[in-house]
């Protein structure tokens, strides 16, 4: 029988004696995907402006300062080969030298009004329209529903307004992106090691007197030294804010004992992490040790249900209820005990939560990658436990990505 060898992180570089990520068969794959989508919906085609769905069709990306301002949008038909993409400024001309992929003519200046910044009395929208329009009339498909994933309600109105029937394709969107292949696999493994070594690099600081935005910094600084894209958000919680869950750092100063709670989110070639671990600091009290085993068995009991075929259903129920630790309903208590998936967004198929997932589940298959967080509440009022750990489905199981260990509480520089 062959050794089930561990999912490969070789390393950022392209080499010739070894085979890793191959962005051609990436970018194939996904376009692929997305045409497949497409032929299979009814619609003439799909008008996009999710900037992880146009980064999935074309190949290209900008950063999020533009890329989330709703300015770029791609266009994808059942008669062409390619999509057309409209971008910002001289952006267009980068993709015409370095994005071979996409034929010149299909990269095209665009301007929409920055989320309304620049009025639709200008204009904008109204030629952005006319010329979308005229492409469909050249393909044969302007009577065809155009699926439109999300959209600036003027946008929306003009579209109406030149005859055009807009429909929503963002779920099969998701639904294309929701099977990983080897290369984003890899690249999300690769996006998860750069978080293994950020997470060696807290615990050797995590000290009383170092600030929680501090830790921020550091950590930020470690993941664009070793080649993240983006550094979309690194929560620091510590101390009395534990309990609550806050969702935000601040400049609160670690203090002898607390329990502190990280996540790290970033992005390696568009493919993100999301990754909590908790430590406390110096030592740990009987209460936290207590909290921090009960995530730890919640969490593994969702581990252990991770196979193909299984629902959605079946794992949020290994999950406790929200009544069982302190919140009056499943809404109250969301992201919590938590999965969703991962890839070039972080929030992507299948989401998993007693809030959802009871009514409508949704069968897990090999190739979907997704992170399972739980959170434990502890019985001193303030303290609490916080795991997270990305889980790839594979015919023989689950296999783990995120790496530093967490097993057991983590006491970073005992006394």
């Amino acid at each position: 029988m062959a050794d089930v060898r561990p999912l490969p992180s070789p390393g950022h570089m392209g080499v010739d004696y070894e085979e890793r990520v191959d962005f051609d068969r990436l970018r194939s794959y996904r376009l692929g995907r997305a045409k497949a989508a497409l032929e299979s919906s009814g619609c003439g085609a799909f008008l996009l402006f999710d900037f992880y769905n146009i980064r999935y069709t074309t190949q290209t990306w900008i950063g999020g300062a533009l890329g989330d301002k709703m300015t770029r949008y791609a266009l994808l038909t059942r008669t062409a080969d390619d999509p057309w993409l409209w971008d910002f400024g001289s952006a267009v001309r980068h993709h015409q030298l370095y994005s071979n992929w996409l034929p010149d003519e299909n990269c095209r200046p665009g301007m929409l009004g920055m989320r309304g910044a620049v009025a639709p009395s200008a204009g904008l929208m109204e030629s952005a329209v006319r010329e979308i329009k005229g492409l469909l009339e050249d393909a044969g498909l302007a009577d065809s529903p155009i699926g439109m994933d999300i959209v600036e309600p003027p946008f929306l109105f003009e579209m109406q307004k030149q005859g055009l029937k807009v429909v929503d394709c963002q779920q099969l969107m998701l639904d294309a992106r929701e099977i990983k292949s080897s290369d984003e696999i890899m690249l999300l493994n690769q996006a998860a090691a750069m978080v293994d070594g950020v997470y060696q690099d807290i615990v050797e600081v995590l000290k009383p007197g170092i600030r929680a935005n501090e830790m921020v910094g550091l950590g930020s600084k470690r993941l664009y030294e070793m080649g993240s894209d983006q550094v979309e958000a690194i929560n620091a919680i510590s101390g009395e804010r534990c309990n609550p869950h806050p969702h935000n750092f601040t400049d609160r100063i670690i203090r002898p004992g607390d329990q502190a709670f990280f996540d790290i989110i970033h992005s390696f070639n568009g493919y993100r992490t999301c990754y909590y671990r908790t430590f406390s600091v110096g030592s740990a009290t009987q209460s936290q040790h207590d909290a921090y085993t009960r995530a730890r068995e919640w969490m593994d009991a969702s581990i252990n249900m991770i196979r193909p075929g299984v629902g959605t259903d079946q794992v949020a129920a290994v999950w406790p209820k929200a009544t069982e630790f302190g919140f009056e309903n499943e809404l109250a208590a969301f992201g919590l005990q938590f999965g969703h998936g991962l890839g070039l967004g972080l929030h992507e198929r299948p989401i998993i939560s007693r809030l959802n997932s009871m009514t409508e589940s949704i069968e897990l298959k090999e190739g979907m990658v997704f992170a399972l967080e739980t959170y434990c509440p502890a019985s001193d009022g303030f303290s609490a436990a916080r795991i997270e750990e990305e889980v790839v489905v594979t015919a023989r199981g689950p296999q783990i990505l995120t790496k530093f260990p967490a097993q057991e509480l983590f006491v970073a520089n005992k006394y």
